[in-house]
């Protein structure tokens, strides 16, 4: 087919070489993937933080899909170009116990629902991130039997979270099975390098793409060309974090930005959390000092400003 449109309601919950397609493509073929929000329906625009404990964790980070590629071999490049996302009119963000940067540091479920109009999503009372939406898991079925679990990214792409791969971004992954069988889910209208909390604000989506085949070229892991939406070239603060362990410092750094900030707006730490998640970004700024290395937390002033 030259174009094709995918509903949310075909989605799987692994990775799997022996997941049927749910469509068949030639190279170069643009259409639109429908995506459900990171937690499969369970929450709505007015669920509580209670509702956290409850959420069926087999459910949630859907992808829709798998696409066949025709011609698409083990070896070869698959090239995925982001053409347009619509991001959905709410979007969540959460502290789910045990999980993100910081788990031990808020054990307790928390959860912010944001309205999303007009380019903005407006995470707390007053508090509005731009929208910069993003595409938080596209990959192909890794060439080992299967299942594989969606949640840790791999050669193949996956839950890579990388913020730059919106509108107007290329994203080539390896092939590692016949058609490549492509997938993708997890939209986020914005999140920060590293999504510490460990979810942005999540959404479900409508996105466009454009997928073709190189032959023989698979790159070692996957590659981005970006886009220069995706770039935050504004006036930031930064905290950092040092020492001879990376994970270490980039908590220690996002520590820092949550003290930093409570202390200049009165923000919650719960809060500070969030919206660091949502909207600053993690920076391995030195790693040639033995034996210390250095990771930087950048939050725009403009957001500082207005919290």
């Amino acid at each position: 087919m030259s174009g094709f449109s995918v509903h949310s309601d075909r989605i799987h919950h692994a990775w799997d070489r022996a997941t049927a397609p749910v469509a068949t493509l030639a190279p170069g073929a643009e259409g639109v993937l429908e995506f459900q929000d990171a937690s499969g329906g369970q929450l709505r625009p007015g669920s509580s933080a209670a509702e956290l404990t409850k959420l069926d964790f087999g459910r949630l980070n859907p992808v829709t899909g798998p696409l066949y590629v025709e011609g698409a071999e083990p070896g070869d490049a698959l090239v995925v170009d982001i053409l347009d996302i619509r991001v959905g009119e709410w979007g969540w963000t959460a502290c789910l116990p045990g999980f993100g940067l910081l788990a031990d540091d808020y054990p307790d479920p928390y959860l912010r629902i944001s309205r999303i109009a007009n380019g903005y999503a407006e995470l707390l009372p007053g508090l509005s991130i731009p929208v910069v939406p993003m595409v938080g898991t596209i990959g192909v079925a890794p060439p080992e039997p299967g299942p594989h679990s969606v949640i840790p990214p791999r050669r193949w792409g996956g839950n890579m979270d990388i913020r730059h791969i919106g509108p107007g971004a290329r994203l080539i992954l390896p092939v590692g099975v016949p058609g490549a069988l492509l997938s993708a889910g997890d939209a986020h209208a914005a999140m920060g390098d590293g999504e510490v909390c460990g979810t942005g604000i999540e959404t479900a989506a409508t996105v466009r793409l454009r997928v073709d085949v190189r032959k023989g070229v698979a790159p070692r892991t996957p590659v981005i060309e970006t886009d220069a939406r995706t770039a935050r070239t504004g006036a930031a603060l930064a905290t950092t974090g040092i020492g001879p362990d990376l994970m270490a410092a980039a908590k220690d750094a996002v520590r820092a930005l949550i003290e930093e900030i409570t202390a200049r707006t009165g923000l919650t730490p719960q809060d500070t959390y969030l919206l660091a998640s949502v909207a600053a970004d993690l920076k391995i700024s030195e790693v040639v000092d033995a034996p210390n290395w250095v990771v930087s937390a950048h939050l725009e002033r403009a957001l500082l400003d207005a919290a």
